[in-house]
């Protein structure tokens, strides 16, 4: 019994060992910490009790002002948000959640805290609405708007500042994740959530049932040997007890010891074997639910999917059956009375005392009040007086803006009136080729990037230069334009030109051919319409075009531009560089602006569509008078007419004259303004000027696509013209292209192997100049390139740029037909 009693508790070396053997069933007995911690237990997940210690860093609340858009009536609206426990709620003002994060409800008149943990009835009394964060996808549309959807629910938010932004989705993407890692490590001992099928649910039960018999074995196997090392130990104790030698002692210490060892060993073992299945049970149920939940939102996304897809579909045969859109209110200015737009949104979840606030980047330049002609003097000290006029000038003024608008409608029917060549009005119609990316996408592979032939699919049968010419469509605003006396009103006519020239992209989604270096292009309409223009491609890398336009009737216009695009995944942003000159010849008035940024939409997945953005700041350097013209983007969410143009014409002096609005697409309109003054401060700190004018005149107004458009990829009139066939041009010019002809007639195939030839023929070139290049290097003399053939460069006195202008001599080669100089391009 002594050295029983030694291996059990004694001293000595061996109850070192016996110690040490003896922890190993200890530390197994005891439970995992994620396996003890009772439901909502979890670290970090719950709210510290009151007057316990803080919160984790990553259960902090977060909170702050956002603009949450309610529907079209009312718009974004200023609301408070709290970010608590994976869920973020919104208030209508920070007075109903309390410095430690909990809600006011009101019980009898008296303030009652109602804390993070309450349910949704509970704090229903302020809060205006709770959106699960962990089932939610957060998505960010712009520099300052954030989408949350969850279900059914979505959000549209708005920060002040891209940073603001970016804090709110670097708080809720923490937030979706930890709710998600809650979620997923919640066990469910309750047993209420099943498997996602009932295979497996009985191969999980088949599984854990075979796991729990083998441990039953196990457990029976360590009870038999628990029962016989306790037989053997009693026996080995009374063979102790006898009187032996010192050495058979020593033998059956040694043996007593292993048979505890034994014994020890197999407690661990059951142990072990017992943590395996509880811990095999426990991720079994982790997984099932990871599963189901991938399942579920592979169902919730297929359904989102289709339900989109049929919403798509149901949209395009409604814009295809709808009629033309009624221009005739396009709430560009508003009335004294006040104009209200139509609610196509939601019911707002907002009450009638709601405060209104606009989103920053919403908030109007200036106001306009249209004002009745015979009462348009207001007496007031808020009125500054900074820009006051006389209806009788606008009276005076009349018969240059009558005769626009007339001519708006009937220029048609009177130039049809005139004596002239009968142009074609019809071009073949459009195959239906459907477009095989993978086939070009094979063909790039292993080639160079500059050797990748862009198939015609993608282009339209018109060139660059062409294009440039189509600017062009409403030349009479010039015409009417040389008419007027002052330069303000004829700063109005030349803002509507600028704006003219967009209204033939709104369904031009399709590129025009990349013009050949040296490669040319004339519209001489000088009989008919009064003008000349010519065009020509003086460089090809970067491509840049040079234009010249002359027109009898008093005006002169000319420009280089060089197209910079940036691909940015979703969209594709066309940046046209250069300056655009028009002067008059009589007053000497020289008018230079600048082109707007055009963006294509949807270019890898979706309907294409084109929309124009940015300023155009058009100076006439000769009075000094300006015209601020602003292009807003489109926006789904705002509340402007889509494609919306506004602009202010003022003085040297700064003093403003007129108010232009309209859409690039649609029409122009020009209000003189009577009265201006200072109105309150917006949101953001700005002041808002109020101007009162008279009733708007439309300046401008497109005319309707051709019949068929829509199969003679929507070309205007002018624009089926472009490309029709004529004598003697140069053989230089966009008509004699022949890959832009055969893609005209229809020829897809033939086209492409043709424009294929055209470019490596342009390679060649370019290579052989290069070579030329090198060789006048080598030999220490200057080697000047290519030099345009009709245009020279010239320093810009007003603009200090390097520009391609007109130098002379093509219309009198045309009219010789010595087309010596023209080189072989086609």
């Amino acid at each position: 019994m002594g050295k029983a009693a030694a291996l059990c508790g004694g001293s000595g070396g061996t109850r070192g060992l016996v110690s040490l053997l003896s922890a190993v069933p200890c530390l197994a007995c005891q439970e995992l910490p994620a396996m003890s911690a009772e439901p909502g237990g979890r670290g970090g997940g719950g709210a510290a009790p009151a007057g316990g210690p803080p919160a984790a860093p990553g259960s902090d609340t977060y909170k702050g002002w956002l603009f949450k858009w309610t529907n079209y009536l009312k718009g974004y609206q200023r609301r408070w948000f709290v970010l608590s426990n994976g869920l973020l709620s919104y208030y209508r003002s920070s007075a109903a959640v309390r410095r430690d994060g909990s809600s006011w409800r009101r019980v009898k008149h008296r303030p009652v805290p109602v804390q993070q943990t309450g349910t949704q009835a509970e704090m229903a009394h302020t809060c205006r609405g709770t959106i699960n964060l962990s089932t939610a996808h957060i998505d960010t549309e712009d520099s300052c708007n954030i989408v949350l959807s969850n279900g059914g629910r979505t959000y549209h938010l708005k920060a002040n500042s891209e940073v603001e932004r970016q804090r709110w989705v670097t708080a809720l993407e923490l937030a979706k994740a930890k709710a998600i890692r809650m979620r997923n490590n919640q066990s469910d001992d309750s047993g209420d959530e099943e498997p996602a099928s009932q295979s497996d649910k009985s191969e999980l039960h088949g599984t854990l049932k075979t796991l729990s018999s083998k441990l039953e074995d196990l457990s029976t196997c360590n009870d038999l040997i628990a029962k016989h090392g306790a037989a053997l130990q009693r026996s080995l104790s009374e063979l102790e007890n006898l009187r032996l030698p010192a050495e058979s002692s020593e033998k059956i210490k040694a043996v007593n010891e292993r048979a505890t060892l034994f014994r020890i060993t197999s407690n661990a073992m059951i142990n072990a074997c017992r943590d395996f299945l509880d811990l095999a049970e426990s991720h079994s149920r982790k997984w099932q639910r990871a599963l189901q939940y991938e399942r579920e939102q592979r169902i919730r996304l297929e359904e989102t999917i289709e339900q989109l897809a049929k919403q798509h579909n149901s949209l395009e045969r409604a814009c295809r059956g709808a009629p033309g859109l009624s221009t005739s209110t396009t709430g560009v200015t508003s009335t004294a009375k006040g104009s209200v737009q139509s609610a196509k949104g939601e019911a707002s979840d907002e009450d009638e005392e709601t405060e209104y606030f606009d989103a920053m980047e919403d908030a109007p330049a200036f106001i306009t009040v249209t004002a009745d002609p015979k009462h348009h003097r207001r007496s007031g000290s808020n009125l500054s007086g900074a820009s006051e006029g006389h209806p009788e000038d606008w009276n005076l003024e009349d018969s240059v803006f009558e005769s626009s608008n007339q001519s708006s409608y009937n220029e048609s029917t009177c130039k049809d009136l005139l004596p002239k060549k009968r142009r074609r009005t019809r071009i073949p119609d459009k195959p239906n080729y459907s477009l095989n990316l993978w086939s070009i996408m094979k063909n790039c592979i292993g080639k160079e990037l500059s050797k990748i032939p862009m198939p015609v699919n993608f282009n339209e049968p018109l060139s660059m230069l062409q294009r440039l010419t189509e600017d062009l469509e409403y030349h009479e605003l010039l015409d009417k334009a040389v008419k007027c006396e002052s330069s303000t009103e004829q700063m109005c006519f030349v803002a509507a030109f600028s704006v003219s020239s967009y209204s033939t992209t709104v369904h031009r989604t399709a590129k025009p051919f990349n013009p050949l270096l040296g490669e040319t292009y004339e519209l001489d309409r000088l009989e008919e319409l009064g003008f000349r223009s010519l065009c020509e491609q003086v460089s090809h890398h970067p491509p840049a075009a040079a234009h010249h336009v002359y027109s009898k009737r008093g005006w002169t216009l000319w420009q280089e531009i060089t197209i910079a695009s940036k691909f940015r995944g979703k969209y594709l942003s066309i940046m046209p560089l250069g300056a655009i000159h028009l002067e008059f010849h009589s007053s000497g008035n020289h008018y230079v602006w600048r082109k707007v940024t055009s963006t294509v939409h949807n270019i890898i997945v979706g309907k294409l569509w084109i929309d124009q953005s940015g300023e155009i700041e058009i100076v006439n350097h000769k009075s000094k008078d300006k015209c601020q013209l602003k292009f807003t983007p489109y926006s789904y969410f705002s509340r402007d007419v889509p494609r919306k143009v506004t602009g202010v014409v003022s003085d040297a002096d700064g003093k403003a004259h007129y108010v232009m609005s309209g859409t690039w697409d649609e029409k122009m309109e020009c209000s003189k303004i009577v009265q201006s003054s200072h109105g309150s401060s917006s949101t953001e700190g700005k002041q808002k000027t109020v101007y009162q004018t008279l009733s708007p005149k439309v300046l401008w107004k497109k005319y309707p696509l051709p019949e068929n458009a829509e199969n003679m990829y929507f070309f205007s009139d002018l624009a089926l013209t472009l490309n029709e066939p004529e004598e003697r041009v140069a053989p230089t010019d966009s008509r004699l292209r022949p890959d832009q002809r055969l893609m005209e007639s229809g020829r897809w195939d033939e086209a492409n192997v043709e424009k294929q030839r055209l470019e490596e023929k342009q390679r060649a070139v370019r290579r052989r100049r290069e070579a030329e290049a090198v060789e006048a290097l080598e030999e220490g003399k200057d080697y000047e390139g290519y030099i345009p053939l009709w245009f020279e460069r010239k320093v810009d006195a007003l603009t200090g740029e390097l520009i391609c202008v007109y130098r002379g001599g093509y219309w009198e080669a045309k009219d010789k037909q010595d087309w010596s100089l023209c080189p072989d391009i086609f």
